[in-house]
């Protein structure tokens, strides 16, 4: 439990929810750590019916307790399955917490709410994805328990690559 805020799994339909989405989808891509150029309004609009449509995602949010329509964070994750394991793996796609909310506990308590989402759903692990010089965000998935990832020592770390098919 957070003080500072509340968090829930998004309902893709409920309108409070979507506009929570776009708003923070656009200060995420905004950010830095997001690319540092903010998705179109019209494009963070549609984020919410496009997850639901694709069906394999979940979204947590995290709303003020002083002003429960205050968006403070996100973390929407994408369903994979593991070959190894058998079992699906619950991937962290998008992780953000406003500016003014961050070192208040917002991400850990998103963290907590998508760990309870994949153990529910049976999930074998948590992955994600993490820019070298993002070392806020670093640090608190470390105490969190993330560690790289690798299968024997001597194959090294793997490493997150990308071929673009398709522009925005």
């Amino acid at each position: 439990m957070n003080e500072h805020c509340d968090v829930l799994v998004a309902d893709y339909s409920n309108t409070c929810h979507q506009a929570a989405i776009a708003d923070l989808m656009q200060g995420y891509s905004g950010d830095l750590m997001g690319g540092g150029s903010a998705l179109p309004r019209e494009h963070c609009a549609k984020i919410s019916k496009a997850l639901e449509t694709f069906g394999h995602a979940v979204t947590v949010l995290a709303f003020s307790k002083e002003s429960s329509n205050l968006p403070l964070g996100i973390a929407t994750s994408i369903t994979s399955f593991s070959t190894f394991y058998l079992k699906p793996v619950l991937n962290l796609h998008d992780v953000y917490v406003v500016p003014a909310a961050r070192k208040l506990g917002v991400g850990k308590a998103l963290l907590e709410a998508t760990t309870a989402v994949a153990l529910r759903s049976g999930c074998c692990k948590l992955t994600l994805e993490v820019l070298t010089h993002n070392t806020p965000a670093k640090r608190l998935y470390e105490k969190f328990g993330f560690q790289p990832y690798q299968l024997a020592g001597e194959a090294g770390t793997a490493e997150f690559w990308e071929k673009s098919l398709a522009a925005l």
